[in-house]
């Protein structure tokens, strides 16, 4: 097996993955973390698969820089693709990401949160009742994917008429990340981009003509600015509410289907959460780190670096794999076991430091709320046929996942 394991790790290469892989990429994962955890790929670029060489990389935003102009120029060339992902808030370091983050932040706060638990329920027990009138269901489309659209759709108050081409322009934007990506990909993602830009324009219009309550009107808080006079600009307003979307919709998707497999194919743990309803948070906990939505993230070294006990030059693209670290035993003891009791469990599925995710309240909510309602409503659920993934690396989840009610 070590044998195996070295070969494994020996032969990885990001750009050329296997369908073996993408079914389950932890025994990859594994082989890498424990042979070559700053593997150096065949293109140059490091791949990074220790909890601990992910959080120094994190937290060192002066040596690991979150700016994407160098690595996306090549990439996306002068597209809608490019302006999107160098403008939204992920993708930019501190001053420009700290001042963008504080504004989004402002409209996400706890008090703003909380507000939305009401509608959030309701909601959730709309899908669950459709369900239960048809008597089975498609676990992504009837239900997990239906709940992120709609939340994000309330957040910036889009009406409901409108949000039908939502859900498959964040699909189309945010397949064009991965790590290759084909010229039919990127045309879906440009053409996606465009659109969603066209629409946000006259979305944004409507707004200034006619501002919603701030407190609960994502887009109103941030056309109207913080009291200071701290505004965004019009291409920075318009870029990070796809971002909003796209970082709030296929993450929460996926944590909401991912969780409802892992469950089902935990029966132990799955009774245990049924008899123990209140360990709905550490289960979203362990549902977050056992599969994480994003698996990859991405840093470029601004200068000569020293990681995991290997130099990396000025201008190295360094890929964090919050997949491998989230099931480091040297962080989670016994990490391939699934356990909704885990504490503590300091996983990176929200990244950490400067670039923590800025919707991970909400989206703790929404996963709360769904699996534990979904779980009240049909205990005696079952996957009922094959799921299908969506194959992708940076994004793990399922396209379908057939669930007879029990």
């Amino acid at each position: 097996m070590n044998a195996d394991a070295k070969a494994l790790a020996a032969s990885f290469d990001l750009e050329k993955l296997t369908p073996e892989f993408y079914d389950n990429p932890y025994p990859t994962y594994r082989a890498l973390r424990e042979n070559e955890p700053v593997k150096r790929l065949r293109n140059g670029t490091v791949f990074l698969t220790r909890y601990d060489d992910l959080v120094t990389t994190y937290k060192n935003t002066k040596s690991f820089s979150s700016d994407k102009k160098r690595e996306f120029a090549p990439k996306y060339g002068d597209t809608p693709l490019y302006e999107h992902h160098t403008t939204s808030l992920v993708f930019n370091d501190p001053p420009s990401h700290t001042r963008v983050r504080r504004l989004i932040m402002g409209a996400l706060s706890p008090r703003a949160i909380a507000s939305m638990e009401g509608d959030l329920i309701k909601l959730v027990d709309g899908l669950l009742d459709a369900i239960e009138t048809k008597g089975a269901c498609e676990l992504i489309e009837d239900f997990a994917a239906s709940i992120p659209i709609e939340v994000i759709g309330n957040l910036l108050d889009v009406p409901h008429e409108e949000r039908g081409p939502l859900r498959d322009w964040s699909l189309a934007i945010l397949g064009a990340l991965e790590p290759v990506v084909s010229p039919e990909v990127a045309a879906r993602g440009n053409k996606a981009v465009a659109d969603f830009l066209a629409y946000l324009q006259t979305l944004v219009s409507r707004r200034r003509t006619k501002p919603g309550n701030p407190e609960r009107d994502v887009l109103t808080r941030l056309i109207q600015g913080e009291e200071n006079g701290e505004r965004l600009t019009e291409k920075e307003l318009l870029h990070n509410c796809i971002f909003l979307l796209n970082a709030g919709h296929e993450t929460t998707t996926n944590l909401i289907g991912n969780g409802l497999v892992a469950l089902d194919r935990h029966p132990d743990q799955k009774r245990r959460l049924i008899e123990n309803p209140d360990m709905i948070k550490t289960a979203v906990e362990e549902m977050l780190r056992y599969e994480s939505s994003n698996q990859l993230g991405n840093r470029m070294t601004t200068e000569k670096v020293e990681l995991g006990g290997v130099m990396l030059d000025a201008g190295t693209s360094v890929t964090l794999c919050i997949g491998a670290a989230n099931r480091d035993p040297a962080q989670f003891p016994d990490p391939e076991r699934f356990d909704i009791a885990r504490t503590p469990n300091r996983h990176l599925a929200f990244a950490t430091g400067a670039h923590q995710c800025a919707g991970m309240a909400l989206a703790r909510l929404e996963g709360a709320i769904a699996i534990s309602r979904f779980l009240a409503r049909f205990p005696n659920y079952a996957v009922s046929g094959q799921p299908v993934r969506g194959g992708r690396v940076r994004f793990r989840g399922f396209l379908s996942v057939p669930c007879a009610l029990g």
